[in-house]
């Protein structure tokens, strides 16, 4: 079972990606509920993800990068980009969506101009990493 959880992991990751970017194109529509409805299965699928990846280093620990190289160094810039990102953005999704569901429109827009992209291209890089370190599984 925990041999699968990095896959289950990278599925969640590319779920919440393609949740974000719908929750983003309904808002652009105007379809607000819609919106909400997009953008609140991202945070759970998210937060599915953080459970899983927390069980999954707990019992299985970290998998090492085998590849050297230039493809080490694109790894390690991903990795390095992702994880800092990842931190940040904890705090970003939750402040956007207490605004949201508080209907403080303005203050919700202001933060997720910033929230969107950072959140996209975490869930993005989650995946690619699982990619990168696929034949070290």
């Amino acid at each position: 079972m925990l041999s699968s959880l990095p896959a289950v992991n990278a599925a969640l990751n590319s779920i919440s990606a393609v949740l974000i970017v719908a929750g983003f194109i309904l808002a652009k529509q105007k379809k607000y509920d819609a919106h909400r409805r997009a953008m609140l299965a991202a945070v759970v699928t998210s937060a599915v993800f953080l459970i899983s990846y927390v069980i999954k280093t707990w019992f299985h620990g970290t998998t090492l990068y085998g590849g050297t190289g230039l493809a080490r160094v694109i790894y390690l810039t991903v990795l390095f980009s992702h994880l800092s990102l990842a931190i940040v953005v904890v705090p970003l999704v939750i402040i956007s969506v207490i605004h949201g569901l508080r209907k403080r429109y303005k203050a919700h827009r202001a933060i997720a101009r910033w929230t969107y992209p950072i959140w996209l291209y975490v869930s993005v890089t989650g995946v690619l990493v699982f990619l990168m370190l696929r034949p070290w599984y």
